[in-house]
């Protein structure tokens, strides 16, 4: 069998790491964009979203030979707007052919079509499948509908025995871009990106000191540093790997660290070490103690600090420790920036945390590519201690309305009303959202695997309560949850999930 030989033009089926096997065509990558090292690899520009990356060839098939295959075994949504998308290309890029062919020039003759094939290993012909048109992104090509992050980095190796794939939430991400200051520094800075088209057909958008190219990421060239490898931090440095960046890794427990030095990460052996040999440090830990005692304790990080080294603290913990913290990393000629997380371990898996930032706005900009890998989006809220307030509220809210679904659960059995039915009811009116399907879907079936512990929240909603009083505000809602979390702590809950709270009501 003749070896497939895939060139600019190609309609393919590219394969993304954990992401299904989806619909692109082979173009032309922009001039400053550089080819990965190692294995042969095209430049993919995907249908249905705005995302390019470069895809190893064995991670590519042609895409009329493997259509039926590829859609009887992925059945989402936005998957079949690809393919949509992909038909309605074909369409116009046909119906072009045809105005050509019967036009023709002042001799009569005709503009020969071209048809579609799959080149084999010693075909000469530079394209199986020429866009009508001169360049690689044009108005013949599908609208795109969303901008996500896609980069070929480590462990993106496949096998096509694929299982079905419904609909993929990932395929609603969005980059940061930094290029315009937002007018306020309460206003959120990732936004759907304009892509700018040059006659080369390049596209090239500047954040701070990385290049988002359509969806790839053009990662730092700072050293970062990771602290904590939590449910958290360890989906974070998985994807800061991915997409390419230089990162040192710490744990308290050590082993947990073993996995990311497989995927290429360093080991430091201290906080200190790793602060002094990173520009960027990022910690993400349990609670406040632990975010104080990472950076004060025995070789903690404000040994590592000199001037103009960076410290981003991600633990979600109170205004009052954010304040700290910024003080002792300012006072040896660090830069500081807090930066939490809205997200659970599914997300950070996913790259698709909300980040919510404050402090140090330079140290914000430089972090540009990383919250990229890291993330669907970022706030910038302005002053150190701002980010840790929303944070608090947000946590809140949640902990208090996922204790509130377990009181109704509860309570529909204990009146004889099927809690399957009550799901159903609610998953139909306007609190339909995937976290109240997701958790009560575990409820139900009393899996409680840890996405966010519980005793997390119960620490947050304490928090929370505490930000109230000194704002001499009242939080009755957030204190009564507070209680129905410490019954489930009390009941060895604290490292179960967070909807292991509806235990709280059955004992």
């Amino acid at each position: 069998m003749a070896t497939v030989h895939l060139r600019i033009g190609d309609l393919v089926w590219g394969k993304l790491g954990r992401y299904p096997p989806w619909p692109g065509k082979i173009v032309s990558p922009p001039k400053d964009l550089k080819k990965p090292r190692g294995k042969k690899c095209h430049f993919v520009k995907f249908f249905g979203t705005e995302d390019h990356a470069w895809i190893k060839v064995e991670q590519l098939k042609p895409y009329h030979a493997h259509k039926e295959e590829m859609i009887k075994i992925n059945k989402g949504k936005r998957f079949q707007q690809a393919v949509d998308a992909v038909e309605d290309f074909l369409k116009k890029a046909k119906g072009k052919e045809q105005n050509s062919d019967g036009k023709g020039d002042s001799k009569g003759k005709k503009t020969p079509s071209k048809p579609l094939k799959i080149l084999e290993e010693d075909d000469e012909d530079l394209s199986a499948l020429k866009d009508p048109s001169e360049k690689d992104l044009t108005d013949s090509d599908p609208e795109p509908s969303t901008l996500e992050r896609l980069g070929a980095g480590p462990g993106s190796g496949f096998k096509w025995e694929c299982s079905p794939v419904k609909d993929d939430p990932h395929f609603h991400h969005f980059l940061l871009s930094q290029s315009e200051k937002p007018a306020s520094s309460m206003e959120p800075i990732s936004k759907r990106l304009k892509i700018i088209e040059e006659d080369t057909g390049s596209t090239s958008i500047q954040a701070a000191d990385s290049t988002a190219i359509n969806g790839s990421i053009t990662p730092t060239d700072k050293r970062i540093g990771f602290l904590g490898l939590g449910l958290m931090g360890s989906g974070i440095v998985s994807n800061l790997l991915k997409m390419g960046h230089v990162v040192t890794v710490w744990n308290r427990t050590a082993e947990k660290c073993d996995l990311f030095i497989q995927e290429g990460a360093r080991l430091g052996r201290t906080p200190a070490e790793v602060a002094s040999m990173c520009d960027i440090t990022f910690s993400c830990v349990s609670d406040p103690k632990a975010a104080r005692d990472l950076v004060l304790g025995p070789s903690g990080v404000l040994q590592g600090i000199r001037p103009g080294k960076c410290y981003v603290e991600m633990s979600t913990v109170d205004p009052e420790t954010i304040t700290e913290l910024s003080q002792v990393i300012t006072s040896r000629g660090g830069r500081f920036l807090e930066a939490p997380v809205a997200g659970s371990q599914q997300l950070s898996n996913d790259g698709m945390l909300v980040i919510l930032a404050a402090g140090d706005r330079t140290v914000y900009e430089d972090c540009s590519s990383c919250f990229q890998a890291m993330g669907k989006t970022s706030f910038f809220l302005g002053e150190a201690g701002n980010a840790a307030r929303m944070m608090l509220i947000l946590n809140m809210v949640q902990g208090s309305f996922m204790a509130t679904i377990a009181e109704g659960l509860t309570l529909a059995q204990a009146t004889g009303q099927s809690q399957q039915t009550f799901l159903d009811i609610l998953c139909q009116g306007q609190m339909a959202s995937t976290f109240v399907d997701q958790k009560c879907q575990n409820i139900l079936q009393g899996n409680f695997k840890p996405d966010y512990y519980l005793k997390h929240i119960q620490k947050d909603l304490r928090l929370a309560i505490s930000m109230g009083d000194m704002a001499n505000h009242p939080t009755p809602m957030a204190a009564a949850a507070n209680e129905v979390y410490k019954r489930a702590k009390a009941l060895d809950q604290s490292d179960n999930d967070i909807s292991a709270v509806y235990r709280a009501y059955i004992h």
